[in-house]
């Protein structure tokens, strides 16, 4: 038998698609435009600055790249294969755990693993430049790549764990976050607490953050033992991960008995998710009454609490930040990132939300079969509005409200500077709120309906309307700093042209994506719907209108 079969397959798989070669030649494009901007944004400093700028950028875009790899592309492989059944077919053969784990590994993350494979290259171009040591370039290179390699194994291995798409995400995204920023974070706390001097290095040594600051030459000149220890410490957590998905996944791919005690627990937590028999009756005929995809989106009864429960615990932060911090905790950039934060969540939790139901109906096939009954689009794009009001509205109309709060509290404050501007800055932050929440629910619903998988339509629906944006911006930043250097002499750009700048693009761009994806969505779901059996035309033939 060949080692590693599944592997083998996999590679020969993806040695087909075209997609393992245009990601490559995607990511060195991306690379290239962004050096470009910044070389050009950054004319009037000095060659050793420049360099500095797009080595730093360029290495922590490669290494923040990988570590969201993980739930991007790996965190649903095993998931999926659960929730279709065709997982067990695997085991009846002679393949062992780490077959199917490395199998799906590789299925899931070559094109993730040549993304990076492409930039490293580019990296050293600031070498040439001065500023950036041959050094400095080979330990953040390894670190992009260290960095793939844990985000990665964490999706694996959650994935083993799981059944859903949405769970096994945020669990990786969550296992990612955990090792990168929360286990340093508590380690200062414990600092600014007086429960310890210095920050103890088991809280440093997993986190990627630290090992990028180690690799840094001033750091890494003073000592290189931080560095190399938290590089094989994030390498070990990687192989830990693979080694517990190959040791859980022969175990955890079936239904076992359930003993009483296990029963038990399963009943209380069904009732807990859609409540009592005669509660779940009532709730299903109130929302049938409204509509039919209405109670299909909200069966689960406790989204709504999810949500409120997330901001209650903000809410605890808060409280122990205020008990700790006293009058330094209240303060205006306090709550700037509270409120941003808060904001950021709740978009991207809707639009994971928001293409959730189609895609999972459309890959399973419920939505050709709700699609032949008299339920038309116009009501299923009504259900699913429905169904994210009663999940979302409180919590937008709250957080709406605390940012009112929190624009009151700094004025009240000594903000400093020009006080309208706060008032200019809280108010678009706000309209631009409601604006993202209704592009996102009419480009994720054309996502959750068209995409591949809901991953991939959560991803590209949070690129549109939050992503492109700042791509704009970047733009026209630049055709700012090329007017210059062509001796035009624009005006100095002040605070008040970037914030009209940025309200004025996530305007018309969620305008203009929320009427193209309405208008797709009324005049194509049924197509989309049935794109499952077909196969897409590429998309130069779709652009230039081949066969």
């Amino acid at each position: 038998m060949i080692f590693l079969p599944i592997v083998a397959r996999e590679l020969r798989v993806a040695s087909r698609k075209r997609s393992t070669y245009w990601v490559r030649t995607g990511a060195g494009a991306v690379v290239i435009a962004l050096g470009l901007w910044l070389f050009v944004v950054m004319q009037g400093q000095s060659p050793r600055e420049i360099a500095q700028g797009l080595f730093y950028v360029l290495t922590g875009s490669a290494v923040a790249y990988g570590l969201l790899s993980g739930p991007r592309t790996t965190a649903d492989s095993l998931s999926a294969e659960k929730r279709e059944g065709t997982l067990g077919l695997l085991f009846l053969t002679d393949l062992k755990g780490y077959d199917v784990v490395l199998g799906k590994l590789m299925a899931s993350s070559v094109n993730a693993l040549y993304a990076v494979l492409a930039v490293l290259p580019m990296l050293a171009v600031p070498i040439l430049m001065g500023g950036v040591t041959p050094g400095e370039f080979a330990r953040l290179a390894l670190l992009s790549l260290d960095a793939l390699f844990f985000s990665l194994a964490a999706g694996i291995c959650v994935s083993s764990f799981s059944r859903s798409a949405n769970q096994a995400m945020l669990g990786t995204l969550l296992v990612v976050l955990f090792f990168t920023a929360v286990l340093p974070a508590c380690g200062s706390l414990l600092v600014v607490m007086g429960k310890a001097r210095m920050t103890n290095a088991a809280f440093l040594l997993p986190s990627v953050g630290f090992t990028y600051y180690s690799a840094l030459d001033q750091v890494y000149r003073a000592g290189r033992e931080p560095f190399l220890v938290s590089m094989v410490v994030v390498n070990l957590l990687g192989w830990l991960f693979l080694g517990v998905a190959s040791a859980v996944l022969p175990r955890n791919w079936q239904d076992h008995p359930v003993g009483p005690r296990g029963r038990r627990w399963s009943e209380g937590w069904k009732m807990w998710t859609y409540g009592r028999p005669e509660e779940r009756l009532a709730f299903r005929r109130r929302l049938l009454d409204q509509n039919a995809f209405f109670w299909l989106a909200s069966r689960v009864r406790i989204k709504p609490a999810l949500v409120w429960g997330f901001l209650g615990l903000v809410g605890c932060v808060w409280a122990w930040g205020l008990a700790k911090g006293r009058r330094a905790w209240l303060d205006p950039s306090m709550y700037f990132i509270t409120g941003y934060g808060l904001s950021l969540v709740i978009r991207c939790w809707f639009a994971a939300e928001a293409t959730r139901q189609l895609a999972e109906d459309r890959k399973s096939g419920s939505l050709e079969l709700l699609l032949s009954t008299t339920l038309g689009v116009r009501d299923i794009l009504h259900g699913q509005l429905l169904a994210l009001s009663r999940q979302f509205l409180g919590p937008v109309l709250f957080v709406l409200g605390l940012e009112s709060l929190f624009l009151a509290a700094s004025l009240a404050g000594d903000v400093g500077g020009d006080r309208n501007s706060f008032i200019w800055i809280y108010a678009a932050r706000m309209v631009m709120f409601i604006l993202d929440l209704a592009a996102l629910y009419w480009v994720g619903l054309w996502q959750g309906v068209s995409a591949k998988n809901q991953s991939r339509a959560t991803s590209t629906t949070l690129a549109w309307v939050l992503v492109l944006p700042w791509v704009v911006i970047a733009l026209v930043l630049l055709f700012i700093a090329i007017a210059g250097m062509e001796g035009v002499n624009p005006p100095e750009p002040g605070g008040y042209f970037f914030l009209a700048l940025w309200f004025f693009c996530g305007l018309i761009i969620d305008v203009a994506l929320a009427a193209g994806a309405r208008h797709f969505l009324l005049t194509r779901f049924r197509l989309a719907a049935q794109e499952r059996y077909v196969a897409r035309r590429g998309f130069w033939k779709s652009l230039l209108g081949g066969k």
